[in-house]
């Protein structure tokens, strides 16, 4: 049996499927990265060499704003934006998807879709407001562990305005609001709301938008965003099964697209997971930039370097 990976490398999460050849997910990974991407990927990929046994790796795609890095590592037959990886895989799920919200762990995006091609997306890579990092951190404050956040915010019969254009401003006015005697799960129906307000005056403004909607990401699995988002938008949000693999999925089936065209895998294998990874960097003094240089070391070989404005030091 063959298998393809995907590997999707986030803001704070690396996430790793292997699909079959129809498609199916066989295995996947939700990991934090905890600021170390490499070693994680490494951990992710031992783990899933582990849980596939003998099935064989066909190919390698990555994605996320970390896919070069995981594409150098791991010898990827593609490395593709998140936008590409997000549409192909929700067309997968569901072939006449016009929708598609994304909220992560430090970034948000909307893509839109007419008969399967993307005919507009827009990115948020500059503000953390309404992104899971900030829910989990504002479930700590108030003492609700994060998987029990959204199922607490349904049980709200009155939501509370909270201010939700900027983290800073949200957490001032959810305290305010907590000191007036507001009860816990008001406040909390309030700020799922005044995220999602944020979402779609910032991200989907001048946008289209129109059903089937999916909405994905780490995020997707709060169930007050989702209700919030239905109410907000006025139709059906759908969440799909591996709402939270959506990239990872998507790169896994560009992968399997580039090998059938090209006949072979470039894929290095799970033994590169026993092999020493390092980074190092120094900075470029050959002209008035001072570039930043990044290397990526397997042993003692460089198999990755990128950072130069002229391209002078890359290495891919």
């Amino acid at each position: 049996m063959n298998c393809y990976l995907g590997i999707d490398i986030g803001s704070v999460s690396v996430n790793i499927v292997a699909v079959d050849e129809r498609g199916e997910v066989m295995s996947g990974l939700y990991l934090r990265s905890r600021g170390r991407p490499m070693q994680v990927i490494l951990e992710g990929l031992k783990e899933t060499g582990a849980r596939l046994g003998g099935v064989t790796v066909a190919g390698c795609g990555t994605t996320g704003s970390g896919r070069y890095l995981a594409g150098v590592m791991t010898g990827a037959d593609v490395i593709k934006n998140e936008i590409t990886a997000h549409a192909v895989a929700s067309s997968l799920v569901r072939p006449d998807v016009q929708t598609i919200l994304e909220i992560g762990g430090q970034d948000s995006k909307i893509i839109i879709l007419r008969q399967g091609i993307v005919t507009d997306f827009a990115m948020n890579t500059v503000c953390a407001a309404g992104t899971g990092s900030f829910l989990d951190q504002q479930a700590a404050r108030l003492g609700i562990p994060i998987e029990e956040f959204g199922d607490l915010a349904l049980t709200s019969e009155n939501a509370v305005r909270i201010a939700g254009r900027c983290t800073v401003f949200a957490e001032s006015d959810m305290v305010h609001k907590q000191q007036l005697g507001h009860p816990v799960q008001d406040i909390v129906r309030g700020l799922c709301e005044a995220l999602v307000r944020n979402y779609l005056n910032n991200l989907a403004k001048g946008k289209e938008i129109q059903p089937p909607v999916l909405f994905q990401g780490g995020v997707a699995a709060n169930r007050g965003i989702v209700a919030a988002f239905g109410r907000a938008l006025g139709m059906p949000v759908e969440v799909p099964p591996h709402h939270d693999l959506m990239g990872a999925i998507g790169a896994a089936r560009l992968a399997r697209e580039e090998v059938e065209r090209t006949g072979r895998t470039s894929f290095k294998g799970f033994d590169l997971c026993a092999l020493p990874h390092r980074t190092a960097g120094f900075e470029c003094h050959g002209c008035s930039n001072v570039c930043e240089i990044v290397e990526i070391y397997e042993g003692d070989r460089v198999i990755g370097r990128w950072g130069s404005r002229c391209g002078r030091w890359d290495v891919l």
